[in-house]
């Protein structure tokens, strides 16, 4: 009877065993799936893939810096004197004119062309402990130095009156004339994207500047002045299609805020290189030469000497109307005088 009981309560122990072991796989089948079920949601949700015909377009690369070459600077002395002179020159200032006295005024606007012979120091391309001598150079390092580092403010060309500053971005943009898309093909000639790029500058392509410039005659010390006020590149406009949309100024640096750093680089001068002047001393002596394009003089459309009527499609006769203009301007001069 005893052994009986023992096996009854052992069989009831071995059941009550087997249900809690059912019990508990039950329950981890079901953390399992409910695992499962939030792993394929999440994939769902994240893993969106592309096709692989779309185009990507990458973002095109922000421009802050000019094209000016670099330059290292000589480890030894390059001359055989010290000079010192360079980096001590201070420009004159500039003698005070009243308006009361001012009896005559006129604004004239030139064009220098640096191919002629007259202009070629503006083309010279020798590298110095200062930087590159072209003209063009100075005035990028001038622009990309900044008003806070010894450099200048750039002016948009929208007018020539100074109104819209640039930043130095917004000028490489201009020089270089934007970025570009290109497109990317694969070894079956289909475009799989997109590359922004941006066009290599040659700097001797600036081979055109425009000057603007005010004469004066001062009663109290009868003479004439001429006074520089402003000085703008000039570069052919070209489309990405190829289209030629003629010249264009790039923009307008203020001439009085240039006269500083134009006194610390010299012109080449071929017959003497120990004669050199200062390119602040070049632009007051005259030593340049540029045709006349414009003039407030008997102009009261305010136009260009190529919007005149008759001269658009003509050069000589532009060139011959700018000499008049010159001779009227001298004229006036001479005409004070009684001999």
């Amino acid at each position: 009877m005893k052994k009986f009981f023992l096996y009854f309560l052992l069989a009831g122990c071995f059941a009550m065993g087997t249900n809690i072991c059912d019990a508990q796989a039950k329950k981890r089948t079901v953390k399992k799936r409910t695992t499962a079920k939030r792993t394929t949601n999440t994939k769902t949700k994240v893993s969106i893939n592309p096709s692989k015909d779309t185009a990507v377009v990458v973002a095109p690369p922000k421009i802050d810096s000019l094209p000016i070459p670099v330059v290292k600077k000589s480890l030894r002395s390059n001359d055989a004197i010290e000079r010192n002179l360079v980096k001590d020159r201070i420009p004159l200032p500039y003698e005070h004119l009243r308006e009361d006295d001012a009896v005559y005024r006129e604004k004239v606007w030139r064009e220098i062309d640096i191919r002629e012979k007259m202009n070629l120091p503006f083309r010279y391309s020798a590298n110095e402990d200062n930087g590159n001598q072209r003209f063009i150079s100075i005035l990028m390092k001038a622009i990309q130095d900044g008003p806070d580092n010894g450099g200048v403010t750039v002016f948009d060309a929208v007018d020539d009156r100074f109104t819209t500053p640039m930043t130095v971005a917004q000028v490489a943009e201009k020089i270089s004339g934007g970025a570009v898309q290109v497109p990317i093909y694969d070894s079956l000639a289909n475009i799989t994207g997109y590359k922004t790029v941006t066009a290599e500058v040659n700097l001797d392509s600036f081979y055109k500047f425009h000057i603007k410039e005010e004469v004066i005659f001062d009663k109290e010390s009868s003479r004439l002045f001429w006074r520089i006020l402003g000085i703008a590149p000039v570069k052919n406009v070209i489309t990405s299609q190829g289209v030629d949309l003629g010249p264009a100024e790039l923009f307008w640096v203020y001439y009085p805020d240039m006269r500083p750093i134009f006194s610390k680089f010299e012109v080449y001068n071929g017959k003497n290189f120990g004669a050199r002047m200062s390119w602040e001393e070049l632009f007051e002596s005259r030593f340049f030469y540029g045709r006349i394009i414009k003039s407030t003089l008997d102009n009261p459309y305010d136009r260009l000497l190529s919007e005149y009527g008759g001269l658009k499609d003509n050069k000589i006769l532009q060139l011959l109307e700018g000499e008049t203009i010159k001779d009227r301007i001298f004229n006036y001069e001479q005409n004070l005088w009684s001999y």
